[in-house]
Order: C-alpha cells, then structure tokens, then sequence
C-alpha cells in the first residue's frame, strides 16, 4: 500500500485530534502494538511500503513525511479505499470493509483502541460482545423503558423508527429515544390473546409519498372486542397523529372470529411493488386449505388494496381473489430475498414443525394435512411429510423454536452476512443467522440467546441489526465490533 507521496511538510502529529497522541506510529500510551487491531490490518496491508513502523520504505514515511494527497482523517480514509492510481496505490475498499479501514486510519493517528472487553466510562449504556463464527458482535439496548410487548419495527429514516406495541399503540423512536407519547388517533385494535396491532411496514416511497402501513386484528363493528379478523391499513403520521387512513384489506365478514389466536401477520413490498401479507389459520385449521377462506394463506395486492390481475386464482369464482398461496399455520416472518426477489415466509408449527417457506405463486403449503409437528397433548397430526402437490418446507426446526420474524441481512455492518437469512424465536429466545444457498439452508448458528422473546428483526439504515424484545420489553442493537476467523 502506497498512501502518499512528498509534498508539504506537515507532520503527522499536526494533524491528531486533541487528547490523541502518536509516537513513531505507535500506538497510544499504555498499549501494546499487538493489542490494536489497525496494526494488525497495517502490518498486512501497509507495512510492505510504509514500513513495519511507519517511517517509510518503498513509500513515504507516515510519521514524519510529507502529504500530498490530503492530510485529514476523511483524506486518509479516501486514499486507502479509492486508492491513488498516479502514485501506483491500488483501492483496498472490495478487500477492507469500513471498520477495518477505519481502524488502520486510527492506527496511523495513534488513536487509542478500546477493547470490547471494557466499558467506556461516558458511554451511556454498558454493552456486551458475543462471539460468533464471523464476528465479534457488540449488543447494546437501543430502548430499554418505555416500551409494551413490542411487536412490529420499520425505518422512517436513519434516525427515526416506528414501532407498534400489540396492546394497540405506535411509538416513534428517535436517535435511541422513545417519544413518551403514542401516535394520536391510530385505528383501534382487538388487543387479546395473540391480538392487537402488529405490522409496521414504510412504504418504499415513503419519502414522496408518506404512506405507512399497519396490520392489526380489528373488531367487525371496528370497536375493541366481539369477533375479529386481521386487516391493513395505510395512512400517514402529520403533527404526531395518524391522518388520511384508507383500508387496503379487510376480510369477508363470515371469517371474523371470536377466536384469538393465529391472526399472522407481516407487511412486505417486492420490486414489482406488489404488497404481501400473512393471516395465520385463526386456530380452525382446516380453513387454511379452503380457497373460500382468508385463513392461513399469503395475500397479495397493489398498495391501494386493489387486485392484481395476475393472481393464481383470480379467475377460480370459489376463491378469494387476494390468495398468493395457502395451506399455512400461522406465519409471523417474511421477506423478500434481496437477489433473487423470492418471497419467503416463517410459520410457527405446532408442538415441533416451524417451517421456513420459499413462496411460489399458487402453490399449496401443506397444512394440516402435512407437517413435521404433533398436537400440543402429544397426539398424531399427520405421518405424512411429504405429498405430491404440496410444497414442502426448506428448512423445520424439530422441536420447535417458536419461529417469529425473518429478515435478510441487506447492510454495510456485517458484509459476511450478507443475504443471510435472521429468523427470531420466541420460546428459545435466540437469534439464528441461516447461511443460503440455492434456495436452501446450508448453515445454522445462533448467535444471541437469553436476552427475552425476540419478535422481529430488522436491518437499520446504518447497517446494525435492530431486535424486539419482550420480557424485558426493549430494542437492542447489534453492530460489529471486530470480523474473525474462528
């Protein structure tokens, strides 16, 4: 790596921030070479032309040498990630990620590197690191009061989120602080049992458009309690209150139930622009296989709620036209993948069967009439596993996690989880980071557990993971510390 050529004599030391200090390139007072990681990174990618310590070889000296090509912190980052072609330095960006060039810039400055093990003093939280196969991953709460049974979360901006708590309510957070007062004016919801409002979803264009969708069970009469259907509305946030509502989809009347169980559901939007979304089979399982029945099925629409034309069975006069797919339990995950533009859900088993599903259009999901789980007192579902006909699953936690939302790593935070697939439990309490492939799940690792009931996951947009959790009711954030080899 060659990162500058002589030119002005402005020493390095000119240029450290106040209560930095540098010596020789070493680093700051105190530390050992080998305990800072942007030495390590230096010695392998810069040491050849810089010199094992800084001052000079094939290269300039970056102690005492000269700056031709910008001498700030931003300078220094530019030139190891675009490189400086005329000066014969190739880009590093597609071999370092941020961090890693970060930490060389911080060692060339001599800034001081703490290590994971221990806490700042003047930070505000304490955190902890867990290790995992490809990183050292720092987890700090985000939102640690405030919060009850948080349910769904989605990004307004890189500072503001939503969040929905089942009991009924829409928080806004921003920069890691609750609003202490709910969203004015949100659609009342049924809040019993697995009832209440879930989803949370921003629309792709929200920034022109302001549109927002919930998901949520809502009453017939559109009241509090009495039978129940989940339902999807838009609407936008002005003043802190929720204005101009529209209903995107609202069940058959004869579906409402006063059953309070298996109401789904998540919001997810393609490239297409199609709308998805999840009912689970409101607790009558047979339902989820009759195509007159909103019950355990994948819907899709266009944003305004209207039908596609090309839905499988739009034209079949004894199906509901919003039907994707059917024969589900009840899904609480689904996202797009990222590359392939697939669509894929996560559906609780009963006793054992949580399924990951690849959704083709049309098809059959199996449910009940084929499954890997058991009655929750022991007795027989099905023997049957497989049937010609009906979808099978890519991937079945036996027994079962309590499988809830999905997400495919899209972020700058973690580059080797990239289009891995998180999927949140709620019985085991873990987060599982699944490895595909092909359409298939190669590899498993959980990589947080014991931190309460995960209910959703989401990629912020700084790249960190973003986790609900109930008992304790918080949002924790996970970034990562340090890649490994492990």
């Amino acid at each position: 790596m060659r990162l500058f050529q002589p030119a002005s004599k402005l020493a390095l030391s000119a240029l450290l921030p106040a209560g930095f200090a540098c010596t020789g390139g070493s680093p700051a007072p105190g530390q050992n070479a080998q305990d800072h990681p942007g030495r390590a990174f230096y010695a392998q990618y810069c040491a050849t032309c810089h010199g094992a310590d800084m001052d000079g070889g094939m290269a300039s000296s970056l102690v005492d040498g000269q700056w031709e090509f910008g001498d700030s912190r931003e300078d220094i980052y530019r030139s190891i990630a675009d490189g400086i072609p005329e000066a014969g330095m190739p880009a590093y960006r597609d071999v370092l990620d941020e961090r890693q060039i970060n930490l060389i810039v911080d060692a060339i400055q001599g800034v001081e590197y703490v290590p994971v093990s221990r806490v700042v003093e003047d930070e505000p939280e304490e955190y902890e690191v867990l290790e995992t196969l490809d990183y050292d991953v720092r987890v700090e709460v985000w939102v640690g009061e405030g919060l009850e049974v948080p349910w769904g979360i989605d990004f307004l901006d890189a500072s503001r989120a939503l969040v929905t708590e089942r009991a009924g309510r829409l928080r806004l957070v921003e920069n890691g602080q609750l609003h202490p007062d709910p969203i004015a004016d949100t659609p009342p919801v049924v809040a019993q049992g697995q009832g209440g409002m879930m989803a949370v979803t921003v629309h792709p264009d929200y920034e022109e458009n302001g549109w927002i969708y919930l998901a949520y069970s809502r009453a017939l009469d559109d009241g509090t309690s009495g039978p129940s259907q989940t339902s999807v509305v838009r609407g936008r946030i002005e003043d802190h209150r929720w204005v101009d509502q529209e209903t995107i989809y609202r069940a058959p009347e004869d579906s409402h139930t006063n059953a309070r169980q298996h109401f789904g559901t998540r919001v997810v939007f393609d490239e297409a622009g199609y709308l998805y979304f999840v009912i689970g089979d409101r607790g009558d399982p047979p339902t989820s296989q009759r195509l007159d029945s909103p019950n355990g099925k994948v819907h899709r629409l266009w944003p305004d709620g209207s039908i596609p034309e090309d839905n499988p069975f739009v034209d079949d006069e004894d199906a509901l036209d919003t039907i994707y797919t059917y024969g589900h339990r009840n899904q609480q995950g689904m996202d797009i993948h990222p590359v392939t533009g697939d669509l894929w859900t996560a559906e609780h088993g009963p006793r054992g069967g949580d399924e990951i599903n690849l959704i083709r259009a049309g098809k059959n999901y199996g449910w009940p009439e084929i499954t890997y789980g058991i009655h929750y007192d022991g007795r027989t579902i099905t023997r049957e596993r497989f049937r010609p006909g009906i979808e099978p699953p890519v991937w079945v936690w036996r027994p079962s996690t309590a499988l809830c939302a999905i997400e495919f790593y899209r972020g700058e935070q973690f580059p080797l989880w990239r289009n891995h697939l998180l999927a949140t439990a709620l019985r085991n309490e873990d987060l599982r980071l699944l490895q595909v492939r092909n359409d298939r799940v190669i590899h498993e690792e959980v990589i947080l557990r014991d931190r309460g009931r995960i209910r959703d996951v989401t990629t912020g947009p700084d790249g960190a993971i973003y986790l609900l959790t109930s008992r304790p009711h918080q949002i924790l954030r996970l970034t990562a510390e340090r890649e490994v080899l492990r």
